[in-house]
């Protein structure tokens, strides 16, 4: 391990036969793995991970088994139930396991249903959160999820329920009468329904809208659109998953905030776009 990725100085836990440790491993940089996580990986002798994790982050793991686990909506995938008893099968045998799920492992990522099913077959688990894409790589973006001048609330929402179908079980009105914002997860499949339903419940056809993919890596790409125009456009820019959806002024900010742009030698594109866009809401 280079001195970079050393641990500095402290009592840290100690990953033990027979248990289970959850960790998000963020967005996608591994420059954003928390330091549980680089210390679970440095004792696992299992990594079970997800399609979203980056290899690099798995160099840092060169002890372990790594076996994969991921899901990818409409390629072929592991159940969810097979990943969950693999776990739990893998500590009854005394592995260290670590379940590395990309972003945070509670955020839209079945680390729930996983740690439910390994504490019912009586398996410890200790849970490590990580950065989400949803706050993470909007932040590699530019883009605040809250900013006092635009929203005092912001909503996660998922893109699909579990058979892949727009979520029926979201209330569409209720969402968009009452967040400022919103982040949508895994929504590129369904953008078309859900721009519809939110523009149905009074949301402005002209609202801004930010489409981030591959967030935090370098291959990321955001695509700057409205939500009466954001489904052609992503079809005209042939974007591919993941990515992650902001609906709201916020993104506004990216035309100040794009720090990537401002250290490549890019001036901001407007030093005050909250104010300009009231004034052309206004006009």
């Amino acid at each position: 391990m280079t001195d970079a990725l050393r641990l500095p100085d402290a009592d840290w836990p100690v990953l033990l036969p027979g248990w289970v440790w959850l960790c998000g491993a963020g967005p996608g940089d591994p420059g954003l793995v928390t330091l549980h996580t680089l210390n679970a990986l440095r004792q696992a002798d299992v990594v079970v991970y997800d399609a979203l994790v980056q290899p690099a982050i798995l160099d840092w793991a060169p002890q372990a088994r790594h076996i994969y686990a991921g899901k990818r909506g409409g390629k072929p995938s592991p159940k969810q139930r097979d990943i969950s008893l693999h776990l739990v099968d893998l500590a009854r045998g005394g592995a260290r396991v670590l379940r590395l799920k990309g972003g945070d492992p509670f955020v839209f990522g079945r680390g729930g249903e996983e740690a439910q099913t390994l504490i019912q077959h009586g398996v410890p688990v200790r849970i490590v959160p990580g950065i989400s894409a949803g706050i993470g790589g909007l932040a590699y973006a530019g883009i605040p999820v809250t900013h006092r001048d635009v929203n005092q609330s912001v909503t996660f929402v998922t893109g699909h329920d579990q058979s892949g179908a727009a979520p029926g079980a979201l209330d569409w009105t209720a969402i968009a009468r009452g967040s400022q914002v919103i982040v949508i997860y895994m929504g590129m499949k369904h953008i078309a329904q859900i721009a519809g339903s939110l523009i149905a419940a009074g949301r402005a056809r002209s609202e801004p809208v930010a489409v981030v993919t591959q967030a935090t890596t370098a291959d990321q790409t955001v695509l700057e659109t409205t939500l009466g125009t954001c489904a052609e456009d992503i079809a005209g820019a042939a974007l591919d998953p993941p990515a992650i959806i902001c609906v709201g002024r916020a993104t506004l900010m990216r035309q100040v905030l794009d720090w990537q742009a401002l250290a490549a030698g890019h001036a901001p594109r407007d030093l005050d776009p909250l104010n300009r866009g009231r004034a052309a809401d206004s006009a």
